[in-house]
């Protein structure tokens, strides 16, 4: 009956050693509050902001990465507003010259333009201890230098957005622009959504601020749709409010009207001249601009890996840096197939780390050492048992090469001592090797693991099959 309009509102915590306005340092996450501040973010008399080179840098970087036009001149402006989370009362954004602008991304084949991307800096952050009188205000995050791209609104469904957030995740990781990390804030959001039938004009639109996780995203979509329909089905109006999302109660609630341009009373910051944007800084970025995920997943498949694989690995950058690092070849080793790695990469290791709540980044697995692993199983030294068994002390940066050794782990390969298994193994279970005499073919599985038991595990399972079909005439 209505139709959807949704537009994004994205922050990036850029990758920049110190804030945007000055050398206070951004490694501030889990630091004690109020220890990563300084006299211009405090906004103390007198002060005045530096632009952050690399800031510009990692910006236009995200904006070529998006297809914008970033040339030309750029230029701060003061957005007044007044809160206990910014002690300047105003924000240093940009107005009507972002750094990058008219862009696009295409999601599932759909194309979702990007109207800008700017520069700014953030607040601090509001902490509202439960049933206390007060509130607490900690200004490390004061001064970080953030992107905010505004999407037009070309978004229709709630899944469509969180796909668009996840790509957009994904080349701000691939770039090295940002970690965009939503659970530390350093990737946040706020949506915009209305709702109109079709061939009338566009709803009142409802906005709904700092989404910190992409589920919230699309869950306070589906809840806002569902409410502006029941709203308008039974006659009645929406205003254009700002709203919070309650995580808990899984509803939005009104936090207050919305402001228009001219409460911000925008101007343009006397303390920073504009900056042109010129050819030879665009090349200079571009030259050092990463594989984009498009391009990884290209790559990937090329390699030979399945689809699936290859669209996961794409999107996330650390394990596509980890296996990259991987088929590195070393001085001796035969190239290894891409596929087998993955399926170590993203099944038995991603199995362990998930299991332990961890991410790669957490443990000492070296992209060398898995790829000795997988190596050993292809030369023929390891069998996937005993590599499946050695992968927790592997996962704690020991090398499995060495510890081969220092265990004395080979695959039995000597014939002999296989038969002389399988032969105890039948001599021990008559009534079986009857079974599969008798033309039970699936009996002989009960002989396979006194086998393979007997043998420590060290032996070729295919060969252990082999060779027992042989004994038993199958």
């Amino acid at each position: 009956m209505y139709q959807t309009v949704i537009g994004l509102e994205v922050h990036l915590h850029l990758n920049t050693r110190t804030k945007i306005f000055s050398a206070c340092s951004t490694d501030y996450f889990g630091k004690d509050p109020n220890t990563f501040i300084d006299p211009f973010t405090l906004g103390l008399p007198g002060t005045l902001p530096t632009l952050n080179r690399e800031a510009v840098n990692l910006a236009i970087m995200f904006g070529l990465a998006l297809g914008c036009d970033v040339s030309g001149f750029t230029q701060f402006h003061r957005k007044n507003y007044f809160y206990p989370d910014a002690p300047k009362n105003f924000q240093l954004s940009q107005y009507d010259r972002p750094i990058a602008r008219d862009g696009f991304l295409d999601v599932n084949g759909k194309r979702i333009r990007i109207n800008r991307a700017h520069l700014e800096d953030d607040a601090g952050k509001l902490m509202h201890p439960a049933y206390a009188p007060y509130s607490l205000l900690d200004l490390n995050r004061a001064g970080m230098p953030l992107i905010e791209m505004v999407t037009e609104a070309d978004l229709t469904t709630p899944e469509q957005a969180r796909e668009f957030l996840n790509q957009i995740r994904a080349i701000a990781q691939s770039l090295g622009v940002s970690e965009a990390n939503p659970e530390e804030g350093k990737m946040r959001c706020d949506v915009n959504v209305s709702l109109h039938k079709a061939g009338e004009p566009w709803g009142t639109k409802v906005e709904v601020k700092n989404l910190n996780s992409f589920r919230s995203v699309q869950r306070s979509l589906e809840y806002e749709i569902a409410r502006q329909t029941r709203v308008l089905s039974g006659g009645g109006t929406i205003t254009q409010d700002t709203m919070g999302w309650d995580e808990g109660g899984q509803k939005t609630f009104v936090m207050r009207t919305k402001e228009g341009e001219a409460d911000y009373r925008y101007f343009p910051e006397p303390d920073l001249p504009p900056l042109n944007i010129t050819p030879e800084m665009i090349e200079a970025v571009r030259s050092r601009m990463p594989e984009l995920p498009a391009q990884k997943l290209e790559r990937y498949l090329a390699l030979g890996i399945r689809t699936a694989d290859a669209e996961l690995l794409s999107m996330d950058a650390a394990q596509s840096r980890f296996l990259d690092e991987a088929l590195k070849p070393g001085a001796d080793a035969q190239p290894l197939d891409a596929q087998k790695l993955t399926n170590w990469l993203l099944t038995d290791v991603a199995g362990y780390l998930a299991a332990r709540e961890q991410s790669l980044k957490d443990t000492p697995l070296q992209p060398a050492h898995l790829a000795s692993l997988v190596g050993l199983i292809d030369a023929g030294t390891l069998s996937g048992k005993m590599a499946k068994d050695l992968l927790p002390d592997v996962m704690t940066g020991l090398d499995p090469a060495a510890l081969v050794q220092e265990r004395g782990l080979i695959v039995v390969s000597d014939t002999g001592a296989i038969e002389a298994a399988i032969d105890a193994a039948m001599q021990a279970d008559p009534a079986t090797v009857a079974k599969v005499k008798a033309g039970n073919a699936k009996a002989m599985n009960a002989l396979f693991g006194p086998v393979m038991k007997a043998l420590g595990g060290q032996a070729k399972p295919d060969v252990v099959r082999q060779l027992l079909q042989q004994k038993l005439g199958v």
